[in-house]
């Protein structure tokens, strides 16, 4: 924390600083079949599609405080990644926003549009572990996506809508997610 610090305190005078994790998902009308509650003596049926028709999901979360933004898009590329920087920036237009994300080859294209009051730190190479962002993913699965077949890829995107809402409405639920003790601990210290 004390080299992100040092590195932005020339910038910044009058904004708050804000950390976020940053990460993309995939999701589609492939789905995996999942464990599920049955009654005893019952064996449950769960449809099986292999429809490989995908939408992407852009999020970025503040663990210490549980803000979370996001943004569906088609695809994965320099452009995507432009359109939802730009979005985080203006949602937090009066802070200055440290993101932390992995180095995924849109993360670092030479067109990558980066605002002013964003600026990205990269995790350190295979480490998907240390990015809080992936247990949103678990949990979107989980929750809204279990044992789920899809008629359509609009319906997929209606299911990515409606759970996206919830979880950026519930900032409690969503920092207790992501919350990882070396984060929230390194924030309050830097604060």
């Amino acid at each position: 924390m004390i080299l992100i610090r040092e590195s932005v305190t020339d910038q910044v005078h009058e904004h708050t600083i804000r950390v976020m994790f940053q990460d993309e998902a995939r999701f589609g009308r492939i789905n995996a079949v999942r464990r599920c509650w049955a009654p005893s003596g019952m064996r449950p049926e769960v449809g099986y599609q292999i429809v490989r028709e995908y939408t992407y999901v852009y999020t970025a979360v503040s663990p210490c405080d549980g803000v979370m933004d996001s943004l569906i898009l088609p695809e994965t590329n320099a452009y995507a990644m432009s359109l939802f920087l730009d979005e985080v920036s203006k949602r937090h237009s009066d802070e200055y926003i440290i993101m932390i994300m992995d180095k995924a080859p849109w993360h670092t294209a030479h067109v990558l549009q980066i605002p002013e009051n964003i600026v990205i730190r990269f995790l350190p190479p295979y480490s998907p572990q240390l990015n809080p962002v992936e247990h949103i993913w678990d949990e979107m699965r989980e929750k809204w996506f279990k044992n789920e077949v899809f008629n359509s890829q609009d319906a997929v995107e209606n299911r990515l809508e409606e759970s996206l809402v919830i979880l950026e409405n519930d900032r409690k639920r969503v920092a207790s997610i992501t919350g990882f003790n070396w984060i929230v601990s390194n924030q309050l210290m830097a604060t």
